[in-house]
């Protein structure tokens, strides 16, 4: 017993100070790669100007998940068009779920995300990019942010969202969905791309502050749903069908 309490002890010690580490090199490799990303503003094209972001984003995500040890593999690159655009939809379960979701699904895409953030110096510009910014409490905010989506989808963008709306606190595999995700797909006619990630509770569990460990991430793309039926038959169906998936590979 008294071992276990040791092993737990440097174990968190040791999270902690990797996680220093992991912030550390976040900032440095982000002030690398901010001033060749900006270059996206450049061009007249927007969807080929974040086709450009997204890459330059990828490779800061490659070179920064190497430094932390939390290498990811994607599956299911076969299950997606890039002739195509689609809502994908993630689980999300840790702080680590966002820096992975843009720059490995296929194509341009942007990522409905909290308006907060956007007020951080240097680091604002660079997530307005990459964002469609929203305040969920702000009822003209939140219908602002569904007509932006409808326009990225229209642009031929993907369109990346998170339906559990927070970090999954709970017991179950996901949380309960809302609706706004679904909701889009009905108003554009768009298929949903359903997206696994896996690795991140373990590596960033909930419960823990300022804790990461080394882990091995993956993400998990499935086949695209149509919308077809209700928004409630639609979600109903993609929490279930990622529900599953989470179960399987977690």
């Amino acid at each position: 017993m008294t071992g276990f309490f040791n092993m737990e002890f440097f174990k968190n010690i040791f999270a902690r100070i990797w996680a220093l580490w992991a912030l550390i090199t976040f900032i440095i490799t982000f002030i690398i790669f901010l001033i060749p990303s900006l270059f996206a503003y450049a061009f007249k094209d927007f969807k080929k100007g974040q086709a450009f972001f997204l890459k330059i984003a990828k490779i800061w995500m490659d070179i920064w998940l190497f430094l932390i040890a939390c290498p990811v593999k994607i599956y299911g690159r076969e299950n997606y068009s890039r002739n195509e655009n689609y809502i994908v939809v993630f689980n999300h379960n840790a702080f680590l779920d966002v820096p992975l979701s843009a720059p490995y699904v296929g194509g341009p895409n942007k990522t409905i995300a909290k308006d907060s953030f956007a007020k951080i110096p240097l680091f604002g510009l660079y997530y307005k990019r990459g964002s469609v910014l929203i305040n969920r409490k702000d009822e003209r905010s939140r219908q602002k942010s569904f007509e932006q989506m409808k326009k990225v989808l229209a642009m031929g963008i993907n369109m990346c969202i998170y339906p559990e709306g927070t970090r999954n606190r709970s017991s179950q595999p996901l949380k309960p969905f809302y609706d706004g995700a679904f909701k889009l797909a009905e108003a554009t006619n768009k298929k949903i791309l359903p997206c696994i990630i896996t690795g991140t509770k373990k590596a960033m569990p909930i419960n823990k502050t300022f804790y990461l460990l080394p882990t091995k991430l993956e993400m998990h793309f499935m086949k695209p749903v149509p919308p077809v039926g209700s928004v409630k038959d639609l979600k109903d169906k993609v929490y279930r069908i990622m529900a599953e998936k989470y179960i399987s590979e977690a």
